[in-house]
């Protein structure tokens, strides 16, 4: 190979290794040789970068390393080979060197001093710069106080007065490297995969989660945990990392949903050898329906109790439905003569407010349907064994079948409740 061919080779392979660098970066590297006006360093393998040698000396002139030495730099050009620059790296980085940053669009550290009015007082080099509120970062910050003290890359996007009057955006930065990596977090984000991710904001009916490189998901309340979530806000807070698992993906709309609680077992897997019709369990009413109660036994484990199991109120023993219960023997009296059967109207509902804690016997459990049909037990009732036995008569009697699904009886329990057309 000729002269002219292995210049070209080596200028052709320097530019290689410089492209698995980028501008802003700050690299290590041993110095292998100090020239009249540049050094050169070893970057690691085959490469070498050029560092000016004004770069290496102290305030007296004098260069402070040596051959052997190693040091950090910050790569200030990757066009033909690498260009570093230690200054930079220090944090000594003279005005003109600033205003190259500037100009080209270099990335440069700062350490945030503290906080300020509309933003954070940043120290670069020996220059005091600013950095709005809203470019420190692209999450929103609830505590200004917790950037103070970190060292951040930069870019300056005013430069005045000759290096005095400095304006930074970290977001600037943070924006680019998002586009540079969403389409590689894209690929790695698929249903079944276990991500970890930031908090980014809290809705009513969600929150919304960040991945990496931008790239959100959405953490529907449904899917936070196995209990009954009522206020999202009591279960993350933004900047909160978390753990999820992706749930779905959809190429078209590039819509990700996720969940929490598929991280932890579900709790209705050890419902069919624990619970048994007939059990009677203290439960806590979550909400009210129009047919019922909602009564969560254990986190995660919800059983409905049926408007028609509950103890009738408001009723005078005056009305025909007492004189004929009285006319009657106890043996043949019905579920709703004793005083079990459906309520007055309304009435049900003020014997189960919501918060309530009391006594459910079970009356039917469908695990494919993840349902348990349940009924109140009246507190302190000496009749608390023949009380459970007149509500299952009464739900069997109404339903038709013992267990039938919550629709159903439902739609029953409307027909009952309606006055009887003589």
């Amino acid at each position: 190979m000729s002269e002219p061919d292995e210049d070209f080779a080596a200028m052709f392979e320097a530019s290689i290794k410089a492209k698995r660098f980028r501008n802003g970066q700050t690299i290590e590297g041993t110095i292998v040789a100090i020239g009249p006006e540049v050094a050169f360093v070893n970057v690691g393998g085959k490469g070498e970068a050029t560092i000016d040698v004004g770069e290496l000396k102290d305030d007296e002139g004098d260069i402070e390393v040596a051959v052997g030495d190693r040091i950090q730099a910050v790569v200030v050009s990757t066009d033909g080979g690498l260009t570093l620059s230690r200054k930079l790296a220090l944090g000594a980085a003279t005005s003109r060197q600033l205003e190259d940053a500037f100009h080209s669009g270099l990335p440069v550290e700062g350490k945030v001093e503290k906080a300020v009015k509309g933003g954070y007082e940043v120290r670069i080099a020996r220059q005091r710069a600013f950095c709005p509120l809203s470019q420190i970062d692209i999450l929103r910050t609830a505590d200004p106080s917790a950037h103070e003290g970190h060292v951040y890359r930069f870019r300056i996007t005013e430069f005045k007065e000759g290096g005095k009057n400095l304006v930074v955006s970290r977001r600037a930065l943070l924006e680019e490297e998002q586009r540079a990596g969403a389409a590689e977090i894209r690929r790695s984000i698929v249903a079944g995969a276990v991500m970890t991710g930031r908090v980014t904001s809290v809705r009513e009916f969600g929150a919304f989660v960040d991945l990496g490189a931008g790239v959100q998901g959405l953490l529907h309340v449904s899917e936070m945990g196995w209990s009954r979530v009522s206020d999202t806000s009591q279960v993350l807070k933004p900047g909160d990392e978390i753990a999820v698992k992706v749930l779905r993906v959809d190429d078209d709309t590039q819509k990700i949903s996720l969940g929490l609680k598929q991280l932890t077992a579900d709790p209705w897997s050890t419902v069919a050898g624990t619970y048994e019709p007939g059990q009677v369990r203290t439960g806590r009413v979550t909400r009210l329906a129009e047919f019922g109660a909602f009564v969560e036994l254990e986190p995660g484990v919800e059983g409905l109790a049926h408007a028609s199991t509950f103890a009738s109120t408001g009723r005078s023993e005056g009305a025909p439905a007492a004189r004929a219960r009285t006319a009657r023997s106890p043996e043949r009296r019905s579920a709703s003569e004793r005083g079990w059967g459906p309520a007055s109207s309304g009435g049900w509902s003020s014997l189960v407010a919501p918060g309530t804690t009391a006594s459910f016997e079970i009356l039917s459990i469908d695990l494919e349907k993840k349902r348990i049909s349940l009924a109140l037990v009246p507190e302190g009732s000496a009749r608390a064994g023949e009380a459970r036995e007149d509500m299952r008569e009464y739900a069997e009697r109404e339903t038709g079948a013992p267990g039938e699904g919550f629709g159903s009886l439902a739609d029953k329990l409307r027909g009952a409740l309606e006055p009887r057309k003589k």
